[in-house]
């Protein structure tokens, strides 16, 4: 699946890998995910995408954002947005899948393997147009949950999948060792935002 002579990026849509990892019970150890690829192959860069809440003193995710930051990873943030749904409730939505097909297709030229750790369908487009430039897109989400946490389309399109339960023994840490509380982030399937509750 993996050449040693090809240049590898991560792509990570944080917000979904932080919920597929939850949902199967282990924190990613971030560290050890850059130790993990950079056996596989030159690994050229790790993306980090997330979004924040613009007008909170303190956001929990901060100190994981400034540890990648100067850990190896780019870290792409915007702000989210705030809004009261239908039903009166306060909903933070942020979205970065434009954020991050963008950086994936700039670098299209010089990667020659994408690794995309996403299940969100709306992913199945860009690999497809990875695709054609004739790069390598391998994508990491789990098919172990009920539902499962990646898309049909996007597993079908993507070269590879790799269920993220096979690389726990490899970048899994217990939850209990965790260093910082963070948030839950979850995807809304309405829209396809990204909705942080």
């Amino acid at each position: 699946m993996f050449d040693p002579r090809e240049k590898i990026a991560l792509f990570i849509d944080g917000a979904n890998l932080y919920a597929t990892s939850k949902t199967l019970g282990f924190d990613i150890d971030y560290r050890k995910l850059l130790k993990a690829f950079q056996k596989r192959g030159y690994l050229l860069r790790a993306y980090y995408y997330t979004a924040l809440i613009e007008d909170q003193e303190y956001s929990s995710i901060r100190p994981l954002i400034d540890w990648l930051d100067y850990n190896g990873y780019r870290v792409i943030t915007k702000n989210a947005r705030e809004f009261t749904d239908p039903a009166g409730r306060r909903k933070v939505k942020g979205n970065m899948d434009i954020e991050l097909a963008v950086d994936a297709m700039e670098l299209s030229d010089t990667v020659d393997h994408f690794v995309i750790f996403s299940g969100d369908g709306d992913f199945r487009s860009l690999v497809e147009a990875l695709q054609r430039r004739g790069r390598k897109v391998s994508v990491v989400s789990t098919l172990t949950t009920q539902p499962a946490m990646i898309s049909d389309e996007l597993r079908r399109q993507a070269d590879h999948f790799i269920d993220l339960t096979t690389l726990k023994p490899e970048i899994g840490r217990a939850p209990s060792d965790k260093p910082q509380k963070e948030y839950s982030v979850g995807s809304d399937e309405d829209n396809g935002d990204d909705e942080l509750y």
